[in-house]
């Protein structure tokens, strides 16, 4: 038997006196918290598939050589063979929740492996706050930690720099000493912090000289002494069964605000110490924000091939698969999905060395963030064109069949050309928790904006676009007559 985390394991984990508020009220144990128990179950199912021996190869690697296996989401590929075999762990891993958990273990393993490939900038900025941070690597590594994290400062006065809000909105260093650093103040978007072993706080958004307060990395257990996570409303707790919402009542990955109330961090944890610069660098400079966004890519190749069959098979169950137009916009959704597939194909055989790692191409990693933020709400609003008023004339919900004579006008209204009456109303229930329902909403939300507005993301690729030889060619055209030649040929 392969020395591997295991679910329980994982589940036990989270029982540490973490300060989590829903509703109001702190959460004494989010493993049996309605609001939490089956998001936390379906945490720990990634590790228990992992674990199983048929897929101890496919999905784990030994770092060292030794004899304890993680998850290949750590693994630094050295070849375009070892980037495409991390790959496919990974749609793996995303296949367990169809895509829907976003920020599994894998998604903020990835960000800090890809920083540790770029451990030379750190090395450069700071030798002890490298070793630091590549302990930690090894730490969280060798003990498969899931990890969340918080790079996203609160929205608060848009025309303020972030130096200038209200004090004690942003997550700052209020004090420090020989052991460490203080910190006070909050950070967003805290998502699957619920079941998370750890929080990763760093700076994504832009810094400028005079906020050296505010430019800090660091790794804080989701225990610590000051930590407090207020929850987001819970989807998962609005359920009302499995059958009436199989997609929100166990893959609620669940979004929190995190503060921070005089948070101490031991220095051994800290990466980034008062450095403006440092914070752009540790993602931007490395290839930390490529890794992270090459992982949500892949998780999005398994979700969008989820809902483009959730298409096809409404088409079926209506009745409507075969008119020349849904036909049509079956094949329009179908090229869409693999768009993004084919996308990550060729942004790993395109991909260069950075020293002796291997790295998808990172233009490519760009355009595919700036089309995916597009194109997941168009493919949700087709899927609702599609099915018309079938995902509104459902039944209330499963207890209606507790009811004979309910039970009889449900099999007499909702039939189907494809499928039962009870398997159409279960499908259908299926697609409105897709895209319908408040937990719809918000993936549809959470795509659009994860990776921050489009602005943000047409501008990474912008700049990382081969723009010298796209306009090269135009220089090469333009340079091959001469107006004079051609006055004298007139």
């Amino acid at each position: 038997m392969a020395d591997t985390r295991t679910g329980e394991e994982h589940i036990k984990s989270l029982q540490d006196g973490r300060a989590v508020y829903l509703d109001g009220k702190r959460i004494d144990d989010v493993t049996t918290h309605p609001a939490f128990r089956n998001a936390v179950k379906s945490a720990a199912s990634f590790y228990d598939f992992q674990s199983l021996p048929e897929n101890i190869e496919l999905m784990t690697f030994a770092p060292n050589g030794g004899n304890r296996r993680v998850s290949r989401s750590w693994q630094r590929s050295r070849s375009y063979e070892e980037l495409v075999q991390r790959r496919k762990a990974l749609q793996q891993l995303a296949r367990l929740s169809y895509g829907f958990m976003g920020r599994s273990p894998d998604h903020v393993a990835s960000a800090i492996t890809g920083q540790i490939m770029g451990i030379d900038v750190f090395e450069a900025y700071d030798p002890k706050r490298a070793k630091a941070y590549m302990d930690y690597y090894h730490y969280a590594s060798r003990n498969d930690l899931f990890l969340t994290y918080v790079i996203i400062n609160p929205q608060a006065n848009r025309s303020k720099d972030w130096g200038e809000q209200e004090a004690e909105l942003v997550a700052k260093i209020v004090d420090e000493d020989s052991t460490g650093i203080t910190i006070r103040g909050a950070k967003m978007l805290g998502t699957s912090s619920i079941m998370a072993n750890e929080v990763f706080v760093a700076n994504l958004q832009p810094l400028k000289p005079g906020e050296e307060d505010l430019a800090f990395s660091c790794a804080v257990p989701m225990n610590a002494k000051g930590l407090q996570v207020l929850s987001r409303k819970s989807y998962e707790a609005d359920a009302v069964s499995t059958f009436d919402n199989p997609l929100s009542s166990r893959f609620d990955e669940n979004d929190a605000l995190m503060y921070f109330e005089d948070v101490h961090v031991p220095w051994d944890r800290i990466f980034v110490h008062r450095s403006v610069d440092m914070c752009r660098a540790q993602f931007h400079d490395t290839p930390g924000h490529i890794f992270q966004n090459y992982q949500a890519q892949i998780r999005l190749s398994v979700k969008l091939r989820f809902l483009v069959g959730m298409a096809r098979k409404l088409a079926e169950t209506i009745g409507t698969v075969t008119i020349p137009s849904v036909v049509e916009q079956l094949g329009h959704l179908a090229a869409q999905a693999n768009m993004i597939e084919t996308m990550l194909s060729g942004m790993e055989a395109s991909g260069t060395k950075r020293g002796e790692w291997y790295l998808p191409n990172r233009s490519m990693v760009y355009s595919a963030q700036v089309l995916s933020q597009e194109l997941y709400p168009k493919i949700v609003e087709k899927i609702r064109e599609l099915a018309g008023g079938s995902l509104i004339m459902l039944p209330s919900s499963v207890q209606d069949y507790a009811d004979e004579n309910l039970r009889r006008i449900i099999r007499t209204t909702q039939c189907s050309p494809a499928t039962s009456a009870d398997e159409r109303t279960k499908f259908m229930k299926a697609c409105w928790d897709a895209v319908g329902s408040e937990f719809g909403s918000r993936h549809t939300q959470y795509e659009m904006f994860y990776a921050g507005a489009q602005f943000v993301t047409r501008g990474h690729s912008f700049r990382t676009y081969d723009w010298e030889a796209a306009t090269g060619m135009i220089d090469e055209l333009l340079a091959g007559y001469d107006i004079s030649d051609e006055v004298a040929m007139a």
